[in-house]
C-alpha cells in the first residue's frame, strides 16, 4: 500500500509516519508503532484488553511459523471487514490500536 493511502486511512487518529522494516512498513502515530503493513494488508495493534474485541469482530491474529514449526502469536490484528467499508467504524479501530500501544509503552 503507497503511503499516501495509509495516511489517508488513519486521518481520523491524526497524523502518522511511516517507516520501513522487515519487508513492510511500520504506521507510528505520536512515537507510538499502532500498525504494520506487511504484503499490502493494514494490521492493527492489540494488546489483552482489545484482543477479545478484534477476535469477536472477526478480525485474525498475525503469526509466523515459529523455529520449532509452532505459530508464534503477534499483537497485530487484520481490520475488521465491516471498518474496511465505514470510515467513522474504520476510525474507532484505530484509535483503539493507538490506545493498545499506550498502554503496552505504559506498561513496559
Amino acid at each position: 500500500m503507497d503511503n499516501a493511502a495509509i495516511e489517508e486511512m488513519f486521518e481520523g487518529l491524526g497524523p502518522v509516519s511511516i517507516r520501513r522494516m522487515f519487508g513492510g512498513k511500520g504506521i507510528y502515530h505520536q512515537g507510538l508503532i499502532i500498525a504494520l503493513d506487511l504484503r499490502d494488508e493494514i494490521l492493527l495493534k492489540a494488546d489483552e484488553m482489545s484482543a477479545p474485541a478484534f477476535r469477536a469482530a472477526g478480525a485474525v491474529q498475525w503469526s509466523y511459523d515459529g523455529k520449532k514449526g509452532k505459530p508464534v502469536l503477534m499483537p497485530y490484528w487484520s481490520i475488521p471487514n465491516a471498518a474496511l467499508d465505514d470510515p467513522d467504524e474504520l476510525r474507532d479501530w484505530v484509535r483503539m490500536a493507538f490506545e493498545a500501544a499506550l498502554r503496552v509503552n505504559r506498561d513496559t
